[in-house]
């Protein structure tokens, strides 16, 4: 039998392997779904669709929290040959005004909650879908439910003909980039760049029908469209919804992922939450058992890195320790049946993965765009380099051009952004060439280290070039008070930072000192201050001279996802953070 030629067909084959299977659901089973009852909610949204006119070449939005229905919503549309994208729930009425004139829909999928922003848009659309909403019972500015959509098919729609007609260069989706020099472009990706991403990946990772995964980033990002909705689509992983991304710790041992995906931050606060839960073990000897039983895990990840097995003592200690409280470590994580994990989007400090590898989680680290499908390289489990992203995917090509950037070439590269010919150009070159703005390195194994994005670099007024976010990671590692860091200093004599507090640490803080929780009065704390200083010191002292940060100022207020100066997946806006913060960054160099 030959490969799939698109992701329909790929999805066709995949709900016969075993229909009664479960496809979808949400933490304790309050909602499941088989394959075969996936199948059939994906059928009645094609015929449901196409009753409204949406035909082979459309766009449709997408703005929904992490639900069930949107596997089928975006399947649906994809069987019809219709381009079904999804958009940032933090998206204004202004972005979302952009983002759809953009991508010329005439309607959109989306949830009560979420009403609002679209009809502020002011956007004219021919169809408002509210996922639950009542027949009978719509909100002022919907037309229709997805229950009645799904209802209201056309019975001599003629559903195989539809996904039989789709090709493998047909534009699957579109995955606005997420902003940080710029408007957000609309990446097109086609069927065969996804198909072609994943069976490369593949040939990296072991994936089976029945593996397990999340999804709680957002769906408008490349990591979570394409591993929770391509992924499972092609391969047949079951998929766990997660609406509230900051309930992703408790969902996990009910969802027990045997694959996985995270950014940086989210394996940042579940170390950080695993150190402060076993540094407060009240029991002296359980307190010193865990201090050993890390001990251990640390030894062992050393071994790792060094290409070595643990021998001798050092073997039978780490079997004790992982048997009396790594194990169990895992076990509470819901982390136990993990089989390897990715972290993207974000460089991760080479500490927290060196955590993870001691306590027996695999988590590779790779690079990739949306712009490439994805992924572009990854760390294979067993084989990871800590500090690197991996080697390029099997059928790709990765090489560094003379000034530093990172170039990208494969079958996973879009065919250009939507109604943007000229940023086109610019990013893919005539030999196929995609210039990614990454700087990188690479080493005589092929593996890829991302120095930091081309455009970010500090050079400081005696001309060093520095990397901020390398910085910024070693910093934030000592410095557990922080959910970011802005290092600042190109052009400049000394580096110094603007420091935002996390939530949920500084309000441990708050409670153990007596004060509010709120950021504005611990911004003026002189222990939380002087805490927020020790952890910059500590990581100064692992820094050059001239990476080191001279002066901090901690900011009166937490920064959002998807606000102006953090993007959805945490990334930072460096731009518009200078602009904001202009008299706060002079004020430091005064």
């Amino acid at each position: 039998m030959s490969d799939p030629a698109t992701i329909c067909e790929a999805f066709q084959r995949t709900v016969t392997i075993d229909p009664n299977a479960v496809a979808l659901r949400t933490p304790g089973d309050a909602v499941s779904v088989t394959w075969k009852e996936y199948a059939d909610h994906v059928r009645a949204v094609s015929a449901g669709l196409h009753r409204l006119g949406l035909r082979h070449g459309d766009t449709l939005a997408i703005m929904l929290t992490n639900r069930p229905e949107f596997a089928w919503v975006d399947a649906g549309a994809m069987h019809l040959g219709v381009v079904a994208f999804s958009i940032y729930n933090t998206s204004s009425p202004d972005q979302i005004d952009y983002l759809f004139g953009n991508a010329g829909n005439k309607a959109v999928v989306t949830e009560l909650a979420l009403l609002p922003a679209i009809l502020a848009s002011g956007v004219a659309l021919e169809h408002v879908i509210v996922v639950d909403a009542r027949a009978g019972d719509l909100p002022e500015g919907a037309t229709a439910s997805l229950a009645e959509v799904e209802e209201s098919g056309d019975p001599d729609f003629d559903f195989d003909a539809a996904w039989r007609a789709v090709e493998p260069d047909d534009v699957l989706t579109l995955i606005y980039t997420s902003g940080t020099t710029g408007p957000p472009k609309g990446v097109q990706l086609t069927h065969a760049n996804l198909l072609e991403t994943s069976r490369a990946a593949l040939q990296v990772v072991h994936v089976e029908f029945g593996d397990r995964i999340t999804s709680f980033l957002p769906a408008a990002h490349i990591a979570d469209r394409a591993s929770a909705q391509y992924f499972s689509a092609t391969t047949g992983v079951q998929v766990t919804y997660v609406a509230d991304p900051r309930a992703i710790a408790t969902a996990l041992p009910d969802a027990r992922p045997t694959i996985w995906f995270a950014v940086p931050r989210v394996w940042e606060k579940i170390k950080m939450g695993v150190e402060a839960k076993l540094a407060a073990e009240e029991s002296p000897v359980k307190k010193k058992l865990a201090g050993w039983a890390l001990g251990m895990a640390e030894k062992n990840a050393e071994a790792q890195l060094a290409g070595r097995r643990l021998g001798g003592l050092d073997k039978v200690q780490f079997d004790l320790a992982d048997k009396l409280v790594l194990g169990k470590v895992r076990e509470a994580l819901g982390m136990a049946e993990l089989k390897w994990a990715w972290s993207g989007a974000a460089a991760i400090a080479p500490e927290t993965l060196k955590f993870f590898m001691g306590l027996g989680i695999n988590v590779c680290e790779l690079w990739g765009m949306s712009e490439l499908s994805g992924a572009g390289t990854i760390n294979p489990p067993g084989k990871a380099r800590v500090g690197s992203v991996g080697p390029a995917l099997p059928g790709t090509e990765v090489r560094i051009a003379e000034d530093g950037e990172v170039l990208f070439r494969g079958p996973g590269v879009m065919p250009g952004y939507r109604n943007d010919p000229d940023k086109t150009r610019e990013a893919i070159d005539e030999d196929g060439w995609l210039h990614t703005g990454d700087v990188g390195t690479l080493d005589a194994d092929g593996y890829l280290t991302i120095v930091d994005r081309k455009k970010e670099l500090i050079i400081s007024s005696a001309g060093k070039n520095m990397s901020p976010s390398n910085i910024e990671n070693t910093l934030k590692v000592t410095t557990p008070l922080a959910a970011t860091i802005t290092v600042i200093g190109d052009g400049r004599a000394f580096n110094v930072a603007l420091v935002t507090l996390d939530p949920d640490v500084s309000a441990a803080f708050a409670e153990k000192a007596g004060v509010a929780a709120d950021p504005a009065t611990l911004a003026k704390n002189p222990e939380l201050l002087a805490a927020v200083q020790a952890g910059i010191d500590a990581g100064n002292a692992k820094l050059s001279r001239v990476e080191q940060v001279k002066k901090v100022e901690v900011l009166p207020e937490y920064w959002l996802p998807g606000s102006e100066v953090l993007t959805p997946t945490l990334k930072l806006r460096r731009k518009p953070i200078n602009e904001k913060y202009a008299h706060v960054i002079a004020r430091l160099y005064e």
